[in-house]
């Protein structure tokens, strides 16, 4: 068994009892290894460090014991997912600069971005594994893994928001 550390944000449902409540159920239902963070009215965060067979293990189970422990919360994000330069060049020790030359200067191997802008937003996972197999750059597995299995529960999570007609629609278009 390992150690996964990841984030979860939800959105309270409107029936939700006082913070100091909603502590004591994430508590007795499982979430003792998180840190609860309540900073936005309506929102909660959950920090976990959860010992599983496997990242995707660990971070369905929480979902889970978050649902079992508030019924109606909403999941608006896993992370760490969505990632600018900066998060990446902090990981790697170096600077902001250095990973969007890395990045441009590969641009048939580098990953597209999941959204391209004034400030452009990589999948983490995928990301992270270029940089290993492109660049030598050493990751540790674990974190490879979360940024994976959060990546999955956030596109997931996408999914069931999406117009089933345009989702198959989609899928035509592009299998």
């Amino acid at each position: 068994m390992s150690e996964y550390e990841f984030t979860l944000r939800f959105t309270l449902p409107s029936n939700a009892a006082d913070m100091d409540d909603l502590a004591d159920a994430l508590y007795q239902h499982g979430c003792d290894d998180a840190l609860v963070g309540i900073g936005q009215p309506g929102r909660i965060g959950l920090d976990f460090t959860r010992a599983a067979e496997s990242a995707h293990e660990a971070v369905l189970s929480a979902i889970g014991d978050v649902r079992k422990a508030i019924p109606g919360v909403v999941l608006l994000e896993a992370t760490p997912d969505l990632v600018g330069v900066g998060e990446v060049a902090a990981m790697f020790g170096c600077s902001r600069q250095n990973v969007r030359k890395l990045i441009l200067s590969c641009p048939e191997t580098a990953p597209a971005p999941a959204h391209e802008g004034k400030s452009s937003l990589w999948h983490l996972g995928p990301l992270l594994r270029w940089f290993v197999q492109e660049k030598r750059y050493e990751v540790s597995l674990g974190v490879l893994d979360v940024a994976d299995a959060t990546m999955q529960v956030n596109l997931a999570m996408d999914s069931l928001r999406a117009d089933p007609g345009t989702e198959q629609e989609l899928r035509l278009l592009f299998a």
